[in-house]
């Protein structure tokens, strides 16, 4: 099957022919580990995940490498570290683990690999000495500039490719240090000193650490190569980290690109509004999984993923509870709709979608279709599971659903049996008396025509 990517760096879409088809190569920008990720930091997670198991479909598993980073050094690290009175090892394996729960319950596949950038200190130096090698970079020796090593974006004819905007362009939106010691102002840092209290490593230019760019330059460059072919994240990062990425690897191993594909998702509000602390609805995807601190309740990680792929990835999203809510029945109606059927190949429409750069909203309503369907169900089950969702028995997402609304699904449909049978033996006194204890539970009840009751959490309905 033919795939087509929106690719930054071109800016069309382009047919995507991997340089390797036995290797495919996948790099995503993964987070700083300094506090708990919050739900815009959970979009590029799922989004390169669906990308992660398309690739997987047509290549085979076998033949897709995926390395999303983890930044475990770095200037907002060290602060919290010592707001918290704790090592940067202690807090950086801690929010490192609490990472991994959270994209776990969003059904997100483990990676290949998750490189440390502590981990490849060596590479990030032999990245430095061959950018130092090819006047691509130099090292100060006087303005206050000792121990630093600073890249020279002059040194680069085409240095904004990746943003399509001038150097100037780029400075005036740029937060840029200035300092004596720099050739030009938007000269950025590839290595800086460490003070004695500040974590560091010998290098050729004195006890010091990496600048963030370097970092993702040199975990591509050890686990996927010079070159490889899709190079993922956030709209944020387009400028400067990732124009920074492509400087550096380019120049040096001289080649015309780091990756063939870039991608990049778009931005997140909550609400209609910027997601800030400020305005109390900043949000982790913890406090989205436990607690009801967003639209009264906590939610299954299967909800947050579908609510998430309903936009497509390029494109701004809404974060809000009736999103939540609508991706709940929906999942209340494909787990109904699944129960006793096996899974087949996924659809072809459902894959024509998705493989369109990755249309998520099409391959969706592709999903309606084949769920509401008795005929197209088993591939309609294999299609959401390529997805990500209906990973569960029917009975284990009705116990997650109960869960996470604080409601018991068994006790819930003991009730609604004994008010059944209380209905067709006219004992109406006691009818109510269960709906009442129902409705205490926060518990709609809804009976249908054919004499079945159906019911819900905190939604209105009809008794």
């Amino acid at each position: 099957m033919a795939l087509r990517f929106h690719n930054t760096l071109t800016r069309r879409k382009d047919d995507f022919t991997p340089i390797d088809p036995e290797r495919v190569r996948v790099y995503v920008c993964g987070p700083t580990v300094y506090d708990r990720a919050h739900i815009g930091n959970a979009r590029p997670v799922i989004v390169f995940d669906v990308l992660f198991r398309l690739l997987r479909h047509v290549y085979g598993p076998d033949h897709v490498a995926y390395a999303r980073n983890i930044t475990d050094i770095d200037d907002k690290i060290i602060l919290r570290a010592a707001e918290r009175g704790v090592s940067i090892r202690e807090l950086t394996e801690g929010t490192a683990r609490g990472f991994t729960e959270d994209v776990d319950a969003l059904g997100c596949l483990r990676p290949t690999v998750e490189p440390r950038a502590t981990d490849h200190i060596p590479e990030m130096i032999a990245v430095t000495e061959r950018l130092i090698a090819g006047g691509h970079a130099y090292a100060p020796t006087d303005g206050g500039g000792e121990g630093h090593v600073l890249f020279a974006v002059g040194s680069m004819p085409d240095y904004g490719r990746l943003s399509n905007r001038t150097l100037d362009e780029m400075l005036a939106g740029a937060r840029v240090e200035v300092a004596p010691y720099k050739r030009a102002d938007g000269d950025f840092v590839l290595w800086k000193p460490s003070t004695p209290a500040e974590p560091g490593w010998d290098s050729p230019w004195g006890r010091g650490r990496p600048g963030w760019h370097l970092e993702c330059s040199a975990m591509s460059w050890k686990h996927l190569g010079e070159t490889f072919d899709i190079h993922g994240g956030g709209l944020d990062l387009i400028f400067p980290h990732h124009e920074n990425e492509l400087a550096q690897s380019c120049c040096a191993f001289h080649r015309p690109v780091m990756a063939q594909v870039w991608m990049h998702n778009g931005f997140l509000q909550v609400e209609g509004q910027k997601m800030s602390k400020s305005l109390g609805n900043f949000v982790t995807i913890r406090e989205l999984l436990d607690t009801d601190g967003f639209g009264g309740r906590s939610w299954p990680g299967e909800v947050l993923r579908l609510a998430m792929l309903r936009t497509h990835y390029r494109q701004p999203i809404d974060w809000t509870a009736k999103a939540l809510d609508e991706a709940e029945r929906t999942l209340d109606r494909w787990y109904a709709a699944a129960e006793g059927v096996d899974a087949g190949e996924p659809a072809r429409d459902f894959l024509d979608e998705l493989s369109d750069d990755l249309n998520t909203p099409g391959a969706i309503a592709a999903l309606h279709g084949l769920m509401g369907h008795a005929e197209s169900r088993a591939a309609g089950v294999a299609s959401a599971r390529l997805l990500g969702l209906l990973g569960d028995a029917p009975s284990d997402w009705a116990a997650r659903r109960g869960a996470s609304t604080g409601v018991d699904p068994a006790v819930v449909e003991a009730l609604i049996a004994d008010r059944l049978a209380a209905r067709r033996e006219k004992r109406w006194a006691d009818s109510d008396r269960i709906r009442d204890e129902l409705a205490a539970l926060g518990v709609v009840l809804k009976d249908n025509k054919d004499g079945t009751t159906s019911w819900d959490v905190g939604r209105k309905g009809t008794a």
